[in-house]
């Protein structure tokens, strides 16, 4: 059975990363995983519009604007019920709402510029990361804040300027669990075929079905 999942995106007023951009891709990559429904900003976080999903995808691009108070307490209350979340790249920023940057486990601090980037596992033994291998990919080199309480388990670093640094993470979040993958700033990300596989295994763990 396909996971029932709704993706949010930014297309009207998007700075850096619209999603109709990658839409179509990422639609394919989740094709025999996912049935997914999309939709513009963060308005369908509410209750009432997450009650039919298993899983939600976050693609948005809205930095300085607060989701709304029901839309931030859906999403919460979605997650904290058994729900899943996957973040992929700017869907950190979410993270205008304090309570859902808790929620993803990591705040988003800046980037240096795009480059080519080597991926390395850093958890093999977990469910989310069997059968996927390392990869290489040009990226923007993100940088992030990890939430201590949040006790994010990291599964993947890229190594930039001769340290390692955090490039995905999970973490349980009441019954429901929470994935983040950075990488993500335009099509040809989500073209790499190794990466479509780490995206896939994801949006399973998230779901609860690894």
């Amino acid at each position: 059975m396909t996971i029932r999942t709704l993706l949010i995106g930014t297309d009207i007023d998007a700075p850096y990363h619209p999603l109709g951009a990658v839409k179509a891709r990422l639609l394919n990559i989740l094709r025999d995983t996912a049935e997914v429904t999309s939709a513009e900003g963060t308005g369908s976080l509410r209750p009432e519009h997450l009650a039919p999903y298993e899983l939600c995808i976050s693609y948005t691009d809205r930095w300085n604007k607060v989701p709304a108070a029901e839309e931030t307490a859906g999403l919460l209350q979605f997650v904290a019920g058994g729900g899943g979340l996957l973040v992929l790249h700017n869907g950190i920023s979410l993270q205008a709402s304090p309570e859902l940057a808790q929620l993803i486990g990591a705040r988003f601090t800046g980037h240096p510029e795009y480059t080519a980037l080597p991926f390395c596992i850093a958890a093999a033994g977990h469910p989310l990361t069997q059968g996927l291998e390392a990869f290489s990919l040009e990226e923007e080199p993100y940088r992030f804040e990890l939430d201590p309480l949040a006790e994010p388990t990291i599964l993947l670093n890229y190594c930039h300027e001769g340290q390692d640094w955090p490039a995905a993470w999970v973490r349980n979040y009441g019954l429901g669990r929470v994935a983040f993958l950075m990488p993500g700033h335009h099509l040809p990300s989500f073209e790499h075929g190794t990466y479509g596989e780490w995206i896939v295994n994801a949006a399973k763990w998230a779901a609860g079905r690894l």
